[in-house]
């Protein structure tokens, strides 16, 4: 895909920029609407990683998935498909054996193996280990005709539009920066091989994964404490009662798309704890139990450090010192521990400096935020003919989902629609010579 000295650069009619789940449920809806498109749509995806990969870092052998199987990469938009969950479980050989489980919520392990098996049938249009590093725009007089993509390899493809599907990156507080005894939770697999006998962990965060990770270290490291730090009096249960999952339908995008600023402030108020900062009641039971039982046998190794906050986190040189401050009294105590891991969240990555010079002509909003359409196109000057669409990072303009699983297969299906229509109304702007 290289393109030399008058060799004609590739021309597709959407590059993607990323490829985890979201792009990988695009790149899915492709595969099928071309299966029958009189005219179909090209594309291809771009991944810096070597192969297909999600959250590996956290993929625990116990942890199950937070949403139903059903909200797959494409029954919510295409039920009949052959890329379903359950068409994986009929080829797996497991179909059985997860009916009998009655079970909504996969494994994530396996989940992860469904997204690798969907993956595969797509690959023709992945290209892996390759890291975009600009976009330029290709004029035909004061339009930008294409977008050319440009990656550290030297390749180079011309777009008619990009899908930007750049994930999430690690959110950590203000100062604090990772090393080999101060993590992110996302590294956690990779780095627990590296201890040897350790005395003590300190886990800040009160979310999912900061619980999942309390559980893990106290089974795999049975003479170690485990402190978990967090503001609240306890982890907090995820609602996932029936109304309230509501807010994760594909009508609700609609409405909080067309709601106003403060009705779409209490929704994210009212609801976040469907998904932030909150934990599977099941894991609460099992932490608790974990913590009374202890407390019964005199040898209390997991701590919670409940309304507590930490103040200060010191790599030492051999170990790391939190000192963690009760927000009631004041008081201090300094933990000597072996590793502090945060489980502070993600936030979406901001695709805009790829763009250089190009983010000068999309739109923002009085906060700064980028303006989207509803069909998850960023809103650009006219002078753009094609879209930058975003899968990630719309939450200030279509809900909590933007992030998520949930309303993935329908979100792909809206941007591939777009994507059709608008080629129709611009295929005759597409019929110019530019270089």
């Amino acid at each position: 895909m290289s393109a030399e000295a008058g060799e004609q650069v590739p021309i597709y009619d959407l590059v993607g920029v990323g490829f985890g789940p979201s792009n990988l449920a695009l790149a899915i809806a492709l595969a099928e609407h071309n299966a029958n498109a009189a005219e179909p749509v090209t594309a291809h995806f771009l991944e810096r990683q070597p192969r297909f990969g999600w959250h590996r870092g956290m993929l625990i052998d116990t942890a199950t998935m937070q949403v139903s199987f059903l909200k797959d990469l494409v029954t919510m938009r295409n039920p009949t498909s052959e890329f379903t969950f359950v068409n994986y479980l009929h080829s797996a050989g497991r179909l059985v054996d997860f009916i009998n489980h009655k079970n909504l919520f996969p494994l994530r392990v396996e989940f992860h193996d469904y997204f690798e098996w969907a993956a595969a049938k797509v690959d023709d249009v992945v290209s892996y280990g390759v890291e975009v590093v600009d976009v330029q725009p290709v004029h035909d007089g004061e339009e930008i005709a294409f977008l050319d993509v440009r990656t550290s390899d030297g390749t180079m493809l011309r777009a008619r539009n990009l899908v930007m599907g750049t994930g999430l990156r690690p959110q950590l507080p203000e100062g604090i920066t990772t090393g080999p005894r101060v993590w992110h939770n996302n590294e956690l697999l990779r780095r627990i091989p590296t201890m040897k006998d350790p005395r003590r962990f300190v886990i800040i965060g009160a979310g999912q994964s900061a619980a999942e990770v309390a559980a893990l270290l106290h089974d795999e490291f049975p003479r170690a404490e485990i402190c978990a730090v967090f503001a609240r009096y306890g982890y907090s249960p995820a609602d996932d009662s029936s109304f309230a999952n509501r807010i994760f339908d594909p009508e609700a995008v609609d409405q909080f798309y067309r709601a106003g600023e403060p009705v779409k402030d209490r929704l994210m108020r009212y609801h976040g704890s469907t998904n932030y900062s909150a934990v599977d009641v099941d894991l609460i039971d099992e932490l608790y139990r974990r913590v009374y039982r202890e407390k019964v046998l005199g040898t209390q190794r997991l701590r919670l450090f409940n309304v507590s906050r930490p103040v200060q986190v010191v790599d030492t040189g051999s170990t790391v010192t939190a000192a963690v401050e009760s927000l009631t009294t004041g008081d201090r105590t300094v933990l000597d521990a072996d590793a502090v891991i945060y489980a502070t969240g993600y936030l979406p990555a901001d695709p805009t400096p790829l763009l250089g010079d190009l983010s000068k002509q999309c739109a923002r909003d009085e906060e700064g935020r980028l303006k989207v359409e509803r069909d998850y196109r960023i809103t650009t000057e006219s002078v753009i003919r094609g879209g930058i669409y975003l899968q990630g990072g719309t939450e200030h303009t279509h809900g909590i989902t933007s992030s998520l699983l949930s309303n993935t297969a329908v979100r792909v299906g809206e941007i591939l629609t777009s994507i059709v229509d608008r080629r129709a109304s611009l295929m005759p702007r597409y019929a110019v010579s530019v270089s």
